[in-house]
């Protein structure tokens, strides 16, 4: 009897490791350089071509109810370094959706992020 509860104990101290090995911690880094900023579409006064439209997703184990303002932040973030890399002056009408997903008895969360980067002209 104490073997079985053991063995349950143990199966379920491995399976908290294992999510926690997959479970890592993503990090931005601007490189020093100025982002472009995100703009409302009232704010553009100037005129402008789309470069792309940029995304970024990030995949986190968890419930959808324990995101934070921080994984918010990411996501723009990261919208943002998107767009510096293909050389945008703004991004534009930026988007985050947040889907919550299960794998068997551990529930995720994907934080999606679209926006439209632009050029001035």
């Amino acid at each position: 009897m104490f073997g079985l509860l053991r063995a349950g104990c143990l199966a379920a101290c491995c399976a908290i490791v294992f999510v926690a090995l997959l479970t890592g911690c993503a990090t931005t880094n601007s490189g020093g350089r100025e982002l472009p900023p995100l703009l409302a579409q009232d704010e553009l006064l100037r005129p402008y071509v789309k470069m792309a439209v940029v995304e970024v997703n990030r995949e986190q184990f968890g419930d959808v109810y324990e995101l934070k303002t921080e994984d918010y932040d990411w996501a723009y973030q990261a919208l943002r370094e998107e767009a510096a890399k293909i050389g945008a002056d703004a991004v534009i009408l930026p988007e985050i959706k947040v889907e919550a997903t299960s794998y068997i008895f551990f529930p995720s969360s994907n934080v999606n992020g679209r926006g439209t980067a632009i050029k001035f002209r």
